[in-house]
Parts: structure tokens; sequence; C-alpha cells
């Protein structure tokens, strides 16, 4: 396998390689791209991403369509992706997927690129638009090498990134529902947001306290409406409760939940007993 690398070169080569600095620039100014080839080598043997990366730029453009590109392609992909410059190497490996798709590498790029576009992925506030690209590459990295020796490294940041799109989701339904305790446009976003959150993420950790969110939701809104729509949304109110307990019956929210539930029957009541004065009147 023309990709192995020793992963330990002697320390005294390793001395010179280091030390060789008017070399490495002597190099660098060459034209010729065989020493250039060679001395990138030995700097990513030597862990030196760096000047590695440096010489690999300069000659990838050279390399390509001959039998040493595919080696090139694949190590300035992976300088960058050691170096931390995520961006680049996420680009970098799927040009490296595309151009040598029957690689045998090609699936640590895939798993690589992958990763690299998890490293971008932002903190659950803020825009999570690299969180799903990264989860869009980690599935497809999932479904195609179920045997990768970097699977169970997968499975594990999807369900990493997973979560943080919950937390985004959760959150923001949880700021809607803070926010329109009196405003019932508001409160009409929270409600949708808590039933998006229950319908895209079942299983999610947020799940009991969206319900219970989604109880106090119904009954501000309920409690604060127009006589016309009142007795409905009471009623909606109640069903949230149902919903809560019935998935939920020693809900740490319980004694929140009942404490809404008493307010809710109590305005409820007052349609009892006009539906029967009516009936009596009759």
């Amino acid at each position: 396998m023309f990709f192995k690398i020793s992963r330990f070169i002697p320390f005294l080569a390793l001395a010179i390689l280091l030390g060789s600095c008017n070399e490495y620039q002597k190099v660098l100014k060459n034209t010729d791209i065989k020493p250039k080839y060679d001395m990138a080598q030995q700097y990513y043997e030597a862990e030196d991403y760096k000047r590695a990366l440096r010489l690999f730029e300069q000659i990838a453009p050279k390399y390509v369509g001959k039998p040493q590109g595919e080696r090139v392609m694949f190590f300035l992909a992976d300088c960058y992706f050691k170096r931390g410059d995520y961006n680049m190497a996420g680009y970098q490996f799927e040009r490296f997927i595309k151009s040598y798709a029957k690689s045998d590498k090609v699936p640590e790029a895939a798993f690589n690129g992958a990763k690299s576009y998890y490293m971008l992925s932002p903190s659950h506030e803020l825009d999570q638009t690299d969180t799903d690209k990264a989860l869009v590459k980690l599935q497809a990295f999932i479904n195609m090498y179920p045997d990768s020796e970097f699977f169970a490294e997968g499975n594990a940041m999807a369900k990493d990134l997973t979560q943080k799109k919950e937390r985004k989701a959760f959150e923001i339904a949880k700021q809607f529902n803070k926010l329109g305790e009196f405003n019932f446009d508001v409160l009409k976003s929270a409600i949708a947001a808590l039933d998006n959150f229950g319908s895209d993420f079942p299983g999610s950790i947020y799940r009991e306290e969206a319900l219970y969110l989604k109880v106090e939701a119904t009954t501000n809104m309920a409690l604060n409406s127009f006589e016309a729509f009142k007795k409905e949304r009471l009623e909606n109110a109640k069903e949230a409760y149902r919903v809560l307990k019935k998935q939920y019956p020693d809900t740490q929210f319980e004694k929140k939940a009942d404490n809404l539930l008493f307010k809710i029957d109590k305005e409820l009541q007052n349609y009892i007993e006009v539906d029967t004065t009516a009936s009596e009147t009759k």
C-alpha cells in the first residue's frame, strides 16, 4: 500500500531535517518539483505540517494526472486538517474524493472531511449552517462505510451535533414562550415551535420540559383570550396537560402543571354554569 508511511524516523535524520532551514528555503525557490516532493514527504513524516503544507501547495498543480498526484492531494488535505484549517481541509478532502473515487483512502478522506465540518460547528446559540452541513457529511459517511474504523467516532459526532440542534430548537421555543406571556402573536409562535420540536425530536432529552412549556403557553393564551375564543383555548390547554401527564406521569413539573390546570378548570367552570343555566331556562 503506497500510502503507508513509517510513523517513526531516525532521530538523527529528524534533527538534520529540522535544522536544515537553509535547505528548505533553497528547495522552496527551486523550480524542480522532485526535491519539493521528497522534502514535503519528509516534513510530513516529521509532523512539521506547516512546512510540508507550503511545499505540497506548490507542487499539487504540477502532479495533476501523474501517479504521485493521489498521494500529493491527500497529504495536502491532511496537512490542512492537522493544522486546524478546517474550511480548507473540508474542501480539499472533497476534491480528493472526486478526483480519486477508487482510492483506498476515500473512506478516511470522507471521515476527515466530515470531521472538518464538525469542527466548524459553532455553539448552539449561533447559526447552525455548518452543523447541518456536518450532519449531512457524517450521515453519508456512516451509510457508506459501516465497517470503517472511524464508524464509532462518526456516530458519536453525529449524535453530538443532533443534540446541539435539539438544544437550539428548544431554546428558540423556550424564548418565544418567555417573551409571549401577554403577546398572542409570540405565544402562537411559541406553541408552533414547541409542536415542531416535538415532531422533529421525539426522543429529545428536552421533551418533558417542552411538553410542560406547551401547557404553560396554551394556558396563558387561553386565560388572556377574547371571550369568543376562550373556551376552545382552555380545552386546548387542558389537552396539553393531559398529554404531559400521559407521557410523564411523575413529571418533575407536576406542581407547576397542576397549578395551571387549577386555573384552567376554574375558568371552564364558568362555561359549565352558563350551559346549566341556559338548559334550565328552556
